[in-house]
């Protein structure tokens, strides 16, 4: 009975997890999607209850050390989900956990429901946490505009070989504070093709990379790790690159921009009336043409596929003579 009321309790709320991939960088997003379904029959509300927090992880390495969350003292708002129905919440675990350490991590997602006075958790996930190959560093000051002076920023390229691609990501750090402000994933990067890294006036970041045959992204990101320009380049002849002028300012040269997620132009079928005549076609006459007159029954017939060769009609004698010349009369 009691095996019986424990199963029956579990299947009233039902907490599902996913995560898109199952490795990631260090310090890169890593966005977990829960889905909490109400299977009470009845409205269900959840909470904080004093020491409970209605909503969190459970994450632990595969050796079972937990990981408890950056912030214990974290709020949630309540919510409230009808009977039936569901909410998806998506949640990156980087802000919200330690998770800079490389190996593998074991993740379930938590719900507690004071009503039920019972926790549900969701069938665990585990991804793994790796280095990529650093590729390109370079540490820089910070201009004094942006009001924190003397402060340096160390920027990395870093590259992520899995199975099926290449991934590049840029990682921009203050190492003496220890903070990390980002860690982007750029996208694909092709092997062959290396990718530019330059840096303006004011020590932005701009980055262009290969990622298919024939095509580039374009990133420019600033010392604070927000992306400020992400375009894509069409390269039917000749590759993209960036050129720094001589005001410190630094863009693409080359290629063409578009943007890859938008619909292609629909074909416009022309009209019969503006297609042109064909060159080798008769022109059409404004006025009936007259039925050719039947075959003599004395013509000779021609071969097929070669042309009638008549001999010229020869001129016929006239029946009517010239009268004789007669002299003029004389005028005396």
């Amino acid at each position: 009975m009691m095996l019986l009321s424990s199963s029956l309790l579990k299947a009233q709320v039902t907490v599902d997890l996913s995560i898109k991939r199952t490795i990631f960088v260090a310090y890169e997003p890593l966005l977990a999607t829960v889905r909490i379904t109400n299977l009470t029959g009845a409205r269900l509300l959840l909470a904080d209850v004093q020491a409970k927090k209605w909503f969190g992880f459970q994450i632990e390495t595969l050796d079972g050390r937990p990981i408890p969350p950056s912030d214990s003292e974290y709020e949630i708002a309540p919510i409230q989900i009808e009977p039936g129905y569901s909410i998806t919440r998506t949640v990156n675990l980087t802000q919200l956990y330690p998770l800079g350490d490389l190996g593998s991590y074991r993740i379930r997602a938590s719900v507690y429901a004071a009503e039920l006075s019972s926790y549900f958790t969701s069938p665990p996930l585990t991804v793994e946490i790796t280095e990529g190959r650093l590729i390109w560093q370079q540490t820089v000051g910070v201009p004094g505009g942006a009001g924190i002076a003397g402060a340096t920023r160390t920027i990395s390229l870093l590259t992520h070989r899995l199975a099926d691609r290449t991934d590049l990501y840029l990682r921009i750090e203050d190492k003496q504070a220890g903070v990390i402000y980002c860690t982007h994933r750029l996208g694909d990067c092709i092997s062959f093709g290396k990718p530019e890294i330059q840096l303006d006036a004011e020590n932005g970041i701009h980055v262009l990379q290969n990622n298919i045959p024939r095509e580039f992204i374009y990133s420019k990101v600033g010392l604070n790790g927000k992306i400020l320009e992400r375009l894509t380049y069409s390269a039917p002849k000749d590759r993209p690159r960036l050129v720094r002028a001589n005001d410190g300012s630094v863009a693409v040269q080359g290629g063409i921009p578009y943007d890859p997620k938008a619909s292609p132009t629909p074909a416009v079928i022309p009209k019969l009336s503006d297609r042109p005549v064909a060159l080798d076609a008769p022109i059409p006459s404004l006025t009936p043409e007259k039925s050719p007159a039947p075959p003599s029954k004395n013509s000779a017939k021609q071969p097929s596929g070669k042309p009638s060769l008549s001999p010229s009609p020869k001129p016929r004698k006239s029946t009517q003579t010239n009268p004789p010349s007669v002299p003029p009369s004389r005028i005396d």
